[in-house]
């Protein structure tokens, strides 16, 4: 398949587009730095240069494909949040995607005459913070700034079912990956021995191995059952103490070291709910679909990745 995609440079992207590669499909790399993305894959892709919150000549090139796969967006921990800031995570996601669907609606069939595939991202945001309880893609979404959010972003994705187009949307938790993201940023405390939980440290965690998210928005890309949510989690997740004490003893190093609420809230603003509170999302519908977990344990994840 010749497939087109957003985000592609980014930490998920960039697996993604080497597993399409890898298989056989011709990816279509949307970036704003077309060197970049050259320096990244050579020749293995074709690199269209454009801003997906902008319209432009780029959304011609959707066309040709047979589907796209939609990551792009602005990463919610980049700054402190405030009005602008939030403005930019919104408009990264929702005008994006809107732009995208436009595209697919000028040709939402593909040359042998089947419909095309949009999956897009959106995140476990969607859920709010629920405390203990299970979260399934049947739970309603929450009402703070990161769950609405998430409800634009899908509606967005949504609309393209008009035309015809099978949307699905991985809804993404707490990516387990060295290359960046969390658990990146957590290695130099720990290795230094000053690692440990964070606030409370019951909240959860719902991680994911990031092979098996590249896995699972390849199974919303080729199962022709999958339509609207999947979440993009492990089907064991954690809490944040249960976390801190897996990745100490993988690291062969202490996890004792208590980071309080109220700090990270004075550095880090509004954003620090996310980390403080959390949400215990399970892959019902990645389960129902056959999907079987390469890591569907902390241990295991961490020690392959960490090895």
């Amino acid at each position: 398949m010749r497939i087109f995609v957003t985000g592609g440079t980014g930490l998920v992207g960039r697996r993604l587009v080497r597993r399409l590669h890898e298989r056989g499909d011709q990816a279509v790399i949307l970036t704003r730095r077309a060197g970049h993305a050259r320096e990244l894959f050579g020749n293995n892709v074709v690199v269209v240069e454009g801003d997906p919150m902008q319209s432009g000549d780029w959304m011609d090139a959707i066309a040709d494909c047979d589907a796209v796969v939609h990551l792009a967006g602005e990463n919610v921990f980049a700054h402190r949040w405030n009005a602008e800031f939030k403005r930019l995570l919104r408009d990264s996601r929702v005008l994006s995607t809107q732009h995208v669907v436009e595209a697919l609606r000028r040709q939402p069939v593909r040359a042998d005459g089947q419909t095309k595939v949009l999956v897009s991202a959106s995140a476990i945001g969607y859920y709010g913070p629920h405390g203990d309880e299970e979260l399934t893609e049947d739970s309603p979404p929450g009402s703070d700034f990161l769950a609405q959010l998430c409800v634009e972003w899908e509606q967005a994705a949504r609309a393209a079912e008009a035309s015809g187009v099978r949307a699905a949307w991985v809804r993404v938790g707490v990516v387990l990956d060295k290359e960046g993201g969390a658990l990146a940023k957590l290695l130099t405390p720990f290795r230094l021995c000053a690692g440990g939980p964070v606030g409370s440290g019951r909240q959860w965690m719902s991680w994911i191995h990031y092979a098996d998210l590249v896995s699972l928005f390849l199974l919303a890309l080729d199962n022709a059952q999958a339509r609207g949510p999947l979440n993009g989690t492990a089907p064991n997740p954690v809490t944040n103490r249960e976390f801190s004490k897996t990745l100490g003893r993988v690291l062969h190093r202490p996890s004792l070291v208590w980071t309080p609420a109220l700090a990270l809230r004075i550095a880090l603003g509004e954003v620090a709910e996310l980390i403080t509170t959390g949400q215990r999302v399970l892959p019902k519908r990645a389960l129902e679909l056959g999907y079987s977990f390469q890591y569907p344990t902390l241990d295991a994840a961490l020690t392959q990745i960490l090895a």
